[in-house]
């Protein structure tokens, strides 16, 4: 599933904002403060609806208030994605549209909608259309050319509170809420901690894939080594390219039961614990275990993934990137290194601009200086650092 388009009215610093033809690899750029982290917060906002409620989701953002955006000309946020999914055998364009409130009681959702459009002059098609904790889902949903009258619609009531998508998803007869649901759950939104990578972990719990914090790194290392030899060694190669010294890394089950990454140097006989090696060796090794994950994420979103690494890597870490989009798993990066820019492509790069306090979305594609300069050979990167991203640099 890849996501086409995402509006957002009213969440925090963007009042209205619409990003379409969004690419497989997107690089979003802009000063400290101007949305970067915000706009990234939009799939981690509906991610924690998910695995809780709306009022959760809230809280933990300084509530309601904090998340409305100020001065805003209404009362209620509006995040509407648009996203392909197959439905019949071809891939059909689906919008998510959610939209909150808050009353004396607390937030509710007052509109939830999934919908597909069928034709170009057609009316939607509602899989699921809830207001208030009360509406209907149809569970015919593989018969979506019929009249509205012949399609199947099951009435259903959920706190005002939650999610539709979070209880009908659980079952299999919702099948584009399953699908949904299931979407959001696979999102990754990278919030890396380079000391919760580090030290002894327990052997047991998650190991598929790597956390959003990173702290259950050695467990996916042993994971790709005992399930996936030859991604493994693949990791370990590109590791020993990037890395002066690092010859291997292994995880290590200690006596106690506990599990650690071991670190061998070429220049010396005995390993190392991970708790002696840099945090940009660790950081670098956690990206590998993440870029080549056998599964990609349907999302992944990454804050600044130059931080703690060379400079020089930045070209090759990029062109990862777009590899793992090209597998299957759409990427938001967002970057303040030219380098990285340099890495990408004039439909991949967009940037953030504060105008009269609220944030707008600007494409390095529709901007004709930026597209001449780009034709002619130049790099992004350079052209950043010198200042053709209008609004971009600080004030």
């Amino acid at each position: 599933m890849k996501i086409e388009s995402i509006r957002l009215r009213n969440f925090k610093a963007f009042r209205d904002v619409h990003l379409q033809d969004i690419p497989a690899f997107l690089v979003v750029v802009g000063a400290n403060g101007a949305g970067k982290s915000t706009l990234f917060d939009v799939f981690g906002f509906l991610h924690d609806c998910l695995k809780g409620n709306v009022r959760q989701a809230l809280d933990s953002r300084g509530r309601f208030k904090e998340v409305l955006s100020r001065d805003a000309t209404d009362d209620s946020i509006l995040i509407e994605i648009q996203y392909r999914m197959p439905l019949a055998g071809v891939e059909r364009l689906v919008t998510y549209s959610l939209e909150i409130a808050e009353r004396s009681t607390g937030p509710y959702v007052r509109r939830e909608v999934l919908r597909y459009k069928r034709g170009r002059y057609g009316s939607p098609f509602h899989f699921l259309n809830f207001s208030d904790g009360e509406g209907y889902a149809i569970t015919n949903e593989e018969d979506f050319n019929k009249s509205d009258e012949e399609l199947e619609r099951e009435s259903q009531r959920v706190s005002s509170d939650t999610l539709a998508i979070k209880g009908l998803g659980q079952f299999e007869r919702f099948k584009a809420a399953n699908a949904f649901r299931q979407l959001i759950e696979s999102w990754h939104v990278s919030d890396f901690h380079i000391n919760m990578a580090r030290g002894r972990k327990e052997a047991s719990g998650d190991s598929e894939h790597l956390s959003e914090t990173g702290d259950n790194l050695p467990r996916v290392a042993q994971f790709l080594y005992e399930q996936h030899k030859p991604t493994f060694t693949k990791i370990l190669e590109t590791m020993s390219r990037r890395v002066p010294g690092i010859s291997s890394v292994e995880p290590l089950l200690m006596d106690d039961g506990y599990l650690t990454l071991r670190f061998k140097d070429g220049s010396f006989k005995t390993p190392f614990l991970d708790r002696y090696v840099s945090d940009g060796t660790i950081k670098m090794f956690a990206y590998l275990i993440l870029l080549y994950d056998p599964n990609p994420h349907p999302l992944l979103c990454v804050e600044e993934p130059e931080n703690q690494l060379y400079p020089k890597l930045m070209t090759e870490l990029a062109e990862e990137f777009r590899l793992y989009a090209l597998r299957g798993g759409q990427v938001w990066v967002s970057t303040h290194s030219p380098d990285f820019l340099n890495a990408v492509e004039l439909d991949e790069v967009c940037w953030l601009v504060k105008v009269g306090g609220s944030t707008q979305i600007r494409r390095a594609k529709d901007d004709p200086q930026i597209s001449a300069y780009m034709s002619e050979g130049d790099k992004m990167g350079y052209l950043w650092k010198q200042g053709f991203f209008e609004g971009a640099d600080p004030v």
